[in-house]
């Protein structure tokens, strides 16, 4: 499946702005891992964007119904198993890169941004030290889980200023595509 295939299966299963620009901060995040890794860009990329498919429809039962949604659109059990090990019983299931990259950067995209639409200079500039500060404001993003957070970036086994930089650079490309195409994340 390429990236035009893989949004327009998005498309059809995420109507949420607020949903759709998660996935696309995912994308970013795992594309700019995948990079950092060496690994297929546009296979992480894939899993970025489709990894919260099946949310939109099926809060309760998420990312369970993933598979229902995806195999109808020929994607491998690799892939599907990749979604679903960033929920159910998601530890014992991050067995490989991939798995542990996506449930790292899941939950920490959306943190950095929620960050930088508070900056003016929004993603532009934006270090470790200032994700660090904020992620100890236990009332900021309060829904975010900190110590999952933690959790999975060490699984990862990345340091934790590279982990947002990576991250950040990956959402700044991502920006500059979507403003080239009239979009954002912001």
């Amino acid at each position: 499946m390429n990236r035009n295939e893989a949004l327009e299966l998005l498309k059809d299963h995420v109507k949420s702005e607020q949903l759709y620009r998660h996935s696309l901060a995912v994308e970013a995040a795992m594309i700019a891992y995948a990079k950092h890794f060496g690994e297929d860009v546009e296979l992480w990329g894939n899993l970025g964007l489709l990894h919260d498919i099946d949310f939109e429809k099926y809060p309760e039962e998420h990312p369970q119904m993933a598979p229902k949604l995806l195999e109808p659109a020929g994607v491998d059990q690799d892939f599907i198993d990749a979604v679903l090990s960033h929920g159910l019983d998601e530890k014992e299931m991050r067995t490989n890169t991939i798995r542990k990259a996506l449930s790292a950067v899941d939950q920490m995209s959306s943190f950095i941004i929620a960050i930088a639409l508070m900056r003016p200079t929004r993603l532009e500039g934006l270090k470790a030290k200032s994700v660090k500060k904020k992620m100890k404001d236990k009332a900021f993003a309060k829904a975010i889980d900190r110590a999952y957070l933690e959790e999975t970036r060490e699984d990862l086994g990345v340091e934790f200023a590279e982990h947002v930089d990576i991250i950040v650079k990956g959402l700044i490309n991502q920006e500059e595509r979507l403003n080239a195409e009239g979009a954002s994340l912001l």
